[in-house]
Parts: structure tokens; sequence; C-alpha cells
């Protein structure tokens, strides 16, 4: 395998092209993990010189900022991985344990902050030379320590208008605030597609009004979306967007919850956004994370849990750590996350 240094424009970018095939089809079809091909990412690279050589002269380091990027190539698409920045989920968030319980599992997994779990917020753009359709738009500065999506495109020598279409996996505000961010139609060529549940739960004026306070800022930007994008189509279960792209039905953290298989070539991919979180999944099924609406929709589709772990599938995750790309496996009776090894991979 042959790695490849270069300048890009958004920085220093890493590829290779491995190649592997993988089995399709997840849920209804067997998904088996494909190898990503390049990374860009926000670590420095340093140079240490030996205690012998003479010291140069001292020069003020001024800290470098790369928006981090990860792809990987499914047949004929390259999928970005992205992100639009973190928060912490306090250790209370999560009903089925307590506080301490959360605190010393996140611990063990080196995702535990002062003030709760970390999650991502990893976004990823699909592109097969024709299309470029983006998965979810981020939380755009409305939780957390987020709005670093727009910088992304830019990275990659794209314009948000370049943006053909957007699938919006579920309406919670950390997937959707970068649609509106600024009170504009920030994706103005794009095609929108968004479940027929979600937007029926999220446009009702009685569910707004008897929704806990932490879910009414979703209630209002979803009002914001319908009005600025005509060209949203509400959909009905599964289907397919373009050939290779479809849709896949992970109801439970909302009414609409979806997620997006991606295959070609033998190669696939299945992006699930909440379908699995830090710290209690796929560990235990009798976890909830506290925006989950309909706990008893979400216990029932983590029959996903196995189904995965039995086809080796490659999994694509919205808050595990970037560039979330992972799979679900069992260990001794249990299931858990295993982050996908795909840097240097033949």
């Amino acid at each position: 395998m042959v790695y490849t240094l270069f300048r890009g424009a958004g920085g220093l970018v890493i590829s290779n092209d491995p190649g592997q095939t993988v089995m399709p089809h997840l849920l209804r079809r067997a998904f088996v993990s494909a190898i990503p091909l390049g990374v860009l990412g926000p670590e420095l690279i340093t140079a240490t010189l030996a205690p012998t050589l003479a010291a140069p002269k001292a020069v003020a380091k001024t800290p470098v900022s790369i928006a981090p990027l990860a792809q990987i190539r499914i047949g004929r698409f390259t999928v970005t991985a992205l992100t639009d920045g973190y928060a912490d989920m306090p250790y209370n968030y999560f009903p089925g344990r307590d506080a301490a319980e959360v605190e010393k599992a996140a611990v063990a997994q080196f995702t535990a902050r002062k003030s709760g779990v970390r999650f991502l917020f990893n976004q990823y753009l699909i592109e097969d030379g024709e299309r470029r359709i983006l998965i979810d738009a981020g939380a755009a500065g409305s939780i957390g320590q987020t709005g670093e999506l727009p910088k992304a495109p830019a990275a990659l020598g794209l314009q948000r208008d370049q943006i053909d279409a957007v699938i919006v996996t579920h309406l919670h505000q950390d997937h959707m605030g970068g649609l509106i961010a600024g009170g504009k139609n920030n994706y103005p060529n794009a095609e929108f597609y968004i479940d027929r549940r979600d937007i029926t739960h999220w446009t009702d004026p009685a569910k707004r009004s008897g929704a806990p306070d932490y879910l009414k800022t979703s209630f209002d930007m979803v009002g914001d979306v319908v009005r600025l994008y005509p060209k949203l189509q509400a959909i009905d279960g599964e289907r397919e967007i373009v050939r290779g792209v479809s849709i896949v039905d992970l109801t439970g953290d909302t009414p609409g919850h979806i997620g997006v298989r991606v295959e070609d070539g033998g190669q696939s991919l299945i992006i699930v956004s909440d379908m699995i979180l830090p710290v209690v999944q796929p560990e235990a099924t009798d976890v909830f994370f506290l925006f989950e609406q309909d706990r008893e929709a979400a216990k029932a589709m983590r029959r996903f849990f196995p189904m995965a772990a039995s086809e080796g599938a490659l999994i694509a995750v919205t808050h595990m750590p970037f560039p979330g790309l992972g799979h679900v496996v069992a260990d001794r009776g249990q299931m858990r996350w295993q982050a996908a090894d795909w840097a240097l991979q033949n």
C-alpha cells in the first residue's frame, strides 16, 4: 500500500487506496466493513532535535487549526467524515444507570470530562462524482462547542451551495442547527429528505407544549427548517435516494429516526446516527439517553446490535469519537463498540 502526503485546500492530507472488498446488506441485508482511505486531522506534526544539535533561535508558536476530515471509499462513493464540534452530556442524562455508574464507565472509555460524557457531533458527506449528499448539519453553536462544520466544505474546496442533497436523520437540534444558522437557508441548492413521522411530530403545537424544556429548541428550529427549505421532502419508510444510497428505519430516538446505507461494488457502510451512543451502548440495551422519546421503540430497535455484530458491519455513528467509524462486536456474550482500526490497513 502506498500513502501520499500532499497539501490540499485545507492543509496536509494523507491518502491511500486499500480497495478492501466487503459484502452488502444490514438489517435486511448484511454489511461487512470497508477500509478508510485517508485522514486530515487537527494534530500538529513536530520534529524534536537531538540534544547535541545547536538549538535554533526561539520562534513563537502559533496554534494551527485544521478542520478534521477522514475519508473512506465505498465502491464508487467517497464518504468523508466531518465534525461540527462537541458537547459534554451530564452524567445524569442516562436513565437506567445512576450518575456515578455512568461516570465510571466514561472514565474507563476515556470519554469522561468534568461536566459529563464527551459527545462528538460527526456528519458525513457522500460523493460519487455526480452528486454530493450531506448527512445531518450539526448543532451550529446551539449546544456545546459546536459550529465547526462550515469550515469543512472549504477544506474540501467546496461551497455549501454545491451540496445537492441533505438527509436529516432526525430533528434534534444537534442534527439540524446548521441548516438554519443565521436565520437563512444555508444549503440553497439542496434537496432535503426527512422522515414524515419526525416532521409530523416536531410541527405539532400540542407536542411542543407538552415537551420538556430541553426539547423546546428542537421544536422551534423545525419551524424554521420547514419555512426556509421549500425543497424539503417528507419521506415514508425505507427507500433509495440515489443508486447505492438508501434509507434505513431506526425509529426510537425520535419517531422518525433513520439511518443511511451506502453500498456499491461489494462494499458497504451504514450511518446509524444516534442509534449508538457513548458509554451505554451497545453494552446495555436497558440504558437510555434523556433525549430518546420512545424508549420502548428505542429498546426494540436495539436488536440491530447482535445483527451488526454477526455481520461485522462497518458503522458510522454521530456521537462516538471522530471519525465515528467502528463495529459492534460480541465479547463473551456482551455487545461492545470497537472503533475501526482503519489506518494503515491492506
